[in-house]
């Protein structure tokens, strides 16, 4: 069946996404099953770091596709290379967590704290920590490989696939690329706006909404020009998505989130939005912010450091940013030469990516 603007609903693509990746998944546990218990656990952790979450990477390719393809002849494979980009995910929030030293992950424990947990509960010979760190570097790169395969065997036509696999080589690069740029930054303990911002795009950006649009595009036999539109459209927007997520990551609701309250500043993230804030607070108050990142942090502590970012400015100043941002894309998306129904989801789905609270 060919779906329309009207019949699509997110709710009804999410799960559709998620049996997929349940399918899958089950799928990779025949084939490592001779392996053991061991194997089982590492694939299990797998299921749940797929578990949940928004979609918005698996839509933007979907509707990245509908947008070139007046037609989808076969929805499910359709669907499957689309859950692709959910390992991919899946694989950055896994090693995402490790660097950062997160202690939790969606209201549950990431995955290092969680092999951590049970090496230290079964009181095996070692060290916990580095065995949850290995643990996770492992599941990472499991679920980035399964993401590069998923993609190639969803069912669609390999000479539909093969462009579709060429960008996404792209954006693997750039994710992870954009990752090592994170983690030095953090390592100076200094970043300027221009800095944070180039982390922000290579890092998050890109591939949360830019290239899902390119994936799914690609597959419809997109050219240059199509694909430049979509660039157009899907860039600012990545970037007004990264930036709400920083901040969401010092101001948002613990309870919403699943993160303890201002986790960004207890991980010492060198955001834009702390960037501006160094900049543009009061010596004394930069100063206090600055050799507070990073470090153990109560709830009146986080309090004080927020009134900080807040008073200094930059908090109005990324939500201006955010506005303007998704209003350069939402131009460049009526611009575009595309379908009509792609194009009003494409514009839901821009405003549930830059006004959420999760």
């Amino acid at each position: 069946m060919v779906a329309t603007e009207r019949e699509w609903d997110g709710s009804g693509f999410r799960a559709r996404v998620q049996a997929a990746l349940d399918t899958f998944i089950e799928q990779q546990a025949t084939v490592l099953a001779p392996l053991g218990p061991d194997a089982a656990r590492l694939v299990h952790e797998a299921h749940a770091s797929v578990s949940g979450g928004k979609r918005f990477r698996a839509a933007f390719c979907y509707w990245g596709h509908r947008a070139v393809a007046a037609e989808v002849p076969d929805e499910d494979a359709l669907v499957r290379a689309c859950a692709s980009l959910e390992l991919l995910h899946a694989s950055a929030l896994v090693h995402d967590d490790l660097m950062d030293a997160s202690d939790t992950r969606r209201g549950r424990p990431a995955t290092h704290r969680l092999f951590e947990s049970e090496h230290r509960g079964s009181q095996w010979r070692g060290d916990p920590e580095q065995y949850g760190a290995a643990a996770a570097i492992l599941l990472g790169d499991l679920l980035l490989s399964w993401s590069d395969e998923l993609l190639r065997r969803c069912g669609l036509p390999i000479t539909q696939v093969a462009p579709a696999l060429e960008v996404f080589d792209r954006c693997r690069a750039e994710v992870i690329a954009g990752q090592f740029l994170d983690v030095s930054v953090q390592a100076r303990g200094r970043a300027d706006v221009d800095t944070a911002m180039t982390v922000l795009r290579y890092k998050s950006a890109k591939y949360s909404v830019e290239r899902p649009l390119h994936i799914g595009a690609a597959l419809a036999g997109a050219d240059d020009r199509t694909l430049g539109q979509l660039s157009a459209f899907g860039l600012p927007l990545g970037e007004a998505f990264q930036l709400r997520d920083d901040l969401l990551g010092v101001f948002g609701d613990p309870e919403a989130t699943g993160k303890p309250a201002g986790d960004d500043l207890i991980e010492g993230k060198r955001t834009v939005l702390v960037a501006l804030a160094l900049d543009a607070a009061a010596p004394a108050a930069a100063a206090l912010l600055d050799r507070s990142l990073g470090t153990a942090l109560d709830v009146e502590q986080v309090a004080e450091l927020r009134g900080i970012i807040d008073g200094s400015g930059a908090h109005a100043q990324v939500e201006a940013v955010i506005e303007e941002l998704a209003a350069h894309a939402v131009a460049a998306l009526d611009r575009a030469d595309i379908d009509e129904g792609a194009r009003e989801v494409l514009r839901q789905l821009a405003a549930a990516a830059t006004q959420r609270v999760v």
